[in-house]
């Protein structure tokens, strides 16, 4: 039987990371030629063209693309392996590359982030703050941190806690326009989006009773945070996480409505890339978040 061509493989996912032949070189210390022999022996091997070529630029082929993150889990297992390795006989050190949502991460997960660092001076975390979804395996992130209902992935998956949600508004825009008591009225109100999620707005009743409900408003943003001036000025409604409205419910500024109607709870999940080999660093921050992050959202 003959092996599989490794190191091309590796060489293919360096390219398809740094989006050149030269900076894989770069990047991994070789010669542009050695790089662009490797990746010209992988295409012989498999009978497939794996990058369209031009004099200005580098674009995968769709065989390209389907096999890129074959490669990729390839280049991070043999990476993982090696580091598990070394990380047995050392305490752990290196970069870890983590994705996390920009309110969740500036409020939770930056502190959670300083204590880890203060009990591993060795490691390094380049935290990447944004309410866009990520590529955790074409970007290269080691550990992604997301708020939502998860579709089938390759990604592994772990939920660390229900997201508690309110729907709110401030007391000025209630005197205005009145108080909802059913969530089919909100379709007559001023209702904020949140643009990272197309889907309407869900609840469960008392007796079991599931409404959605599809809203328009003056305000759509991709940040939950970016709504809190909108709410306190009066100006409309907002399905937001208790980590988000909770200062300002406690000060009186906005307040929980419909109340007797459960707003569809979503979930913080940490995902991770594929495959079973994780670098020490990694499994020691995955831990650590794990059990930090797990009480934030967990609904009383």
């Amino acid at each position: 039987m003959r092996l599989p061509d490794l190191e091309a493989w590796a060489i293919f996912a360096s390219v398809v990371e740094h989006r050149s032949f030269s900076g894989a070189a770069d990047a991994i210390g070789v010669s542009k030629a050695t790089v662009s022999k490797a990746v010209t022996r992988l295409e012989a091997h498999l009978g497939q063209s794996l990058f369209h070529r031009t004099s200005r630029r580098l674009t995968l082929t769709e065989n390209g693309k389907g096999l890129a993150e074959h490669a990729a889990r390839i280049l991070a297992e043999a990476n993982a392996a090696e580091e598990a390795a070394l990380d047995a006989a050392n305490a752990p050190t290196g970069l870890v590359r983590v994705a996390a949502p920009m309110s969740l991460g500036l409020l939770a997960i930056a502190p959670v982030i300083a204590d880890f660092l203060v009990l591993n001076p060795g490691i390094q975390i380049d935290l990447h703050l944004s309410d866009a979804r990520v590529d955790i395996v074409a970007e290269g992130f080691d550990i992604a941190l997301r708020i939502a209902t998860l579709p089938d992935s390759s990604l592994r998956s772990r939920k660390l806690a229900d997201m508690r949600m309110h729907v709110v508004a401030a007391p000025a825009y209630l005197a205005l326009h009145g108080r909802p008591t059913h969530p089919g009225q909100l379709g007559e109100h001023r209702c904020f989006a949140y643009t990272n999620v197309t889907a309407p707005w869900r609840f469960v009743g008392a007796d079991g009773t599931e409404v959605s409900v599809r809203l328009n408003g003056p305000l759509a943003t991709n940040s939950g945070e970016a709504m809190l001036p909108a709410l306190r000025r009066g100006l409309g409604i907002a399905m937001l996480p208790e980590f988000i409205v909770a200062e300002d419910l406690k000060a009186g500024r906005i307040e929980i409505i419909l109340a007797d109607w459960a707003p569809h709870t979503g979930a913080l999940h940490l995902m991770t890339p594929p495959g079973t080999l994780r670098p020490a660093r990694v499994e020691g921050l995955i831990a650590f978040l794990t059990d930090r992050l797990k009480q934030i959202c967990v609904q009383p």
